[in-house]
């Protein structure tokens, strides 16, 4: 039995020798010369390094996102705001365009004024409660403006001056509701001779006029013109006032209505043309 012991010891003590000798070896042959504890330190600082590194970039990739979108809505809001320009300019030109046409076409109506003293003016202001019933321009008792004069705009007759002041005048429309204050005398040349009648009415939800007075017997038709005839003391004669575009009898079947579309666009009214009665005229 203490020989068996004996044994297990020695043989306890080969293994462990072997054990270290192979250990040696492998430390000097087979990892290069680099002692295990050296290695072990090395793996441990690796995979530390690896765990660190993954949040680590991760923040950085982030704080790198966040960077980038941050230069994105600068650039979304550089462009936003480039196209906003964008948007006025173009709404400005389109105005331009606009008011050159208007100024065009009073430059055109002047032209064929040449037989009475005109004035030009602007529109100044426009109240939306009142719309349809008149118009304030920068033109007054200092440029010659005077009380019933009438004003047009464009191809045709708008209305009529009914407030002068020293820098500013007051236009009652042709196309204001109260019946009491936009008559005007009108004619329409027919084969048959001279037609005449009131304008006096304004239907706001076809944008016409409405000529009333009309005998039963006339012969209107449609796209014959509408002008005043001057008999009404107040406008000149032959001044534009628009289109017949229909004709029929009134409620009561006593005379004829002519619903005329207006020569000048009443809803856009931007300047104007006062026109003075001459006492050469005397119509």
């Amino acid at each position: 039995m203490n020989q068996f012991f004996s044994n297990k010891k020695l043989i306890i003590l080969l293994v462990s020798m072997i054990v270290s000798l192979g250990l040696i070896a492998f430390s000097i042959t087979g990892t290069g010369n680099i002692p295990i504890l050296q290695q072990l330190t090395n793996d441990i600082t690796a995979v530390v390094s690896r765990v660190v590194a993954k949040p680590t970039n991760a923040v950085v990739d982030f704080l790198e996102s966040v960077d980038r979108l941050k230069n994105t809505y600068e650039e979304n809001q550089l462009l936003k705001s480039k196209i906003d320009k964008l948007y006025e300019t173009e709404v400005e030109i389109a105005d331009l365009k606009q008011n050159n046409e208007k100024l065009k076409e009073q430059l055109d109506l002047t032209a064929t004024l040449s037989d009475y003293e005109s004035i030009n003016g602007a529109v100044i202001s426009r109240n939306p409660d009142s719309w349809v019933d008149q118009i304030v321009v920068d033109k007054g008792s200092q440029n010659g403006i005077e009380l019933d004069m009438s004003v047009m705009s464009g191809n045709g007759l708008i209305g009529r001056v009914v407030e002068v002041n020293p820098t500013s005048s007051k236009v009652q429309l042709v196309t204001t509701l109260d019946q009491n204050n936009n008559r005007v005398a009108a004619s329409v040349s027919t084969d048959e001779g001279v037609v005449h009648g009131i304008v006096n009415g304004y239907d706001p939800e076809t944008n016409r006029l409405v000529m009333k007075q009309i005998t039963t017997d006339a012969e209107l038709k449609e796209g014959d013109q509408v002008m005043t005839s001057g008999l009404g003391g107040v406008s000149p004669s032959a001044l534009l006032i628009g289109t017949i575009e229909e004709v029929k009898l009134d409620s009561f079947g006593l005379s004829q209505e002519a619903y005329i579309v207006p020569a000048s666009d009443t809803n856009d009214i931007r300047y104007v043309t006062f026109i003075k009665r001459s006492a050469e005229s005397g119509e």
